[in-house]
């Protein structure tokens, strides 16, 4: 199967003669291309019936790895179980407009966290209204995760938020939407105040300085944009409500930890081009996109985040400066148990039998038990960007 780590072997050393990498692009090339090779050492495993063993080799735990986020998905999801209160969820999607795209690439940290800032103060602005809530002074539990790619990997910069329908209100009790309970805000609405905090810390930060790489920064240019983001509506899309923990769970996986393009979706990668899937339509319809090789790893590249960037933030009752009380008044407005840490552990230990996944079971006989027969430590580099592994890399076979 071709993956995203095959595209940057064949291809990178054609890529590099063009481009230059930043320090979070050469990083995340490196472990991508190292994952699960002899280059981060690994383990012989060995069965203890039938002879047979095979070689285990290290993650890089790259977070644009697209071998590694399914493990670091499930690590997040088992912190997240005692979060998900016993009401009606919703999923919000807020967008930059592609004319800001430039700006992105200019200044990604201030846009990534100016895009947070507004949309987290927009949905807190919202849930305090009472025309919406009921109450005045309503504590939101939200979640928001960052996308910037579509699905032909063009810069696309959105936010996901996971929404709990109703507030913490000041007297502990739990206040439910005044309209329905699985509604929260009329998208329009939504799309314009989002759009006038992001509006006014634009010209905030022009005027103060904070953007001054700006491709559009002159006069005629900044007005000409100006314009143009006045012009349309931002798009702020709302998807179906989501019913009870268990599906808001499910549902989170499928964003928190997802890159820009998985393993799954890569067709094949030629001599000279790279071939993917993307999604056709709304029924599950796929087509297949032919990109130049050097292309896609530009592509792939623009969606690698500068270092510190968090691209999972929580707001409200779920944020860590007050989720230790917050949280608890929530689950006790709503009835929920006390948690139980040994029972939560317990469950996920039940639900990872009746799942029938035993890691340790030979592969090939299906009786015996694998064991630790050898142990290889990784390699002190990982090869730079565009060198091919070298046999020892690879490791054997």
């Amino acid at each position: 199967m071709a993956t995203l780590a095959d595209a940057l072997r064949q291809f990178g050393a054609a890529y590099l003669r063009q481009h230059a990498l930043s320090t979070a692009q050469a990083k995340a090339w490196r472990a991508i291309v190292a994952c699960r090779t002899a280059a981060l050492g690994g383990q012989q495993l060995a069965c203890d019936t039938c002879g047979h063993s095979h070689w285990q080799y290290h993650s890089c735990r790259n977070r644009h790895c697209p071998t590694c986020g399914t493990r670091a998905k499930d690590a997040w999801l088992q912190g997240r179980l005692a979060e998900v209160l016993a009401v009606p969820y919703a999923h919000l999607v807020f967008t930059l407009p592609h004319s800001l795209n430039g700006l992105y690439g200019a200044h990604p940290r201030w846009v990534i966290d100016t895009l947070f800032t507004c949309t987290a103060q927009t949905l807190a602005e919202f849930a305090a209204n009472p025309k919406w809530m009921g109450v005045t002074d309503g504590t939101p539990a939200f979640s928001l995760v960052l996308h910037t790619w579509g699905q032909d990997l063009q810069r696309h910069i959105h936010l996901h938020a996971v929404m709990a329908c109703g507030v913490l209100a000041s007297d502990g009790q739990w206040a439910t939407p005044a309209r329905k309970p699985d509604f929260l805000f009329p998208v329009q609405a939504l799309s314009k105040v989002f759009r006038g905090k992001f509006m006014a810390a634009l010209a905030a930060a022009r005027k103060d300085g904070k953007i001054e790489h700006d491709p559009q920064g002159a006069d005629t240019d900044w007005s000409a944009r100006q314009k143009q983001l006045y012009k349309h509506h931002w798009v702020v899309y709302a998807k179906t409500p989501l019913g009870g923990p268990a599906q808001v769970l499910e549902y989170l996986s499928r964003y928190t930890h997802r890159t820009a393009i998985s393993n799954e979706r890569v067709r094949y990668v030629s001599e000279a081009e790279v071939a993917f899937n993307v999604r056709a339509d709304d029924k599950g319809g796929k087509r297949l996109v032919r990109l130049d090789g050097v292309e896609f790893v530009r592509r792939f590249l623009l969606h690698v985040l500068p270092a510190g960037i968090k691209r999972i933030r929580h707001y409200g009752v779920l944020a860590c400066a007050c989720k230790a009380v917050k949280l608890g008044q929530a689950r006790g407005a709503l009835q929920m148990p006390a948690l139980n840490a040994q029972a939560l552990e317990c469950a996920l230990v039940f639900i990872a039998r009746v799942a029938g996944i035993d890691i340790n079971l030979c592969p090939a006989c299906k009786v015996g038990r694998l064991r630790v027969a050898a142990v290889m430590a990784g390699s002190q580099y990982l090869p730079a960007p565009g060198q091919v592994l070298t046999p020892n890399e690879r490791g054997p076979p």
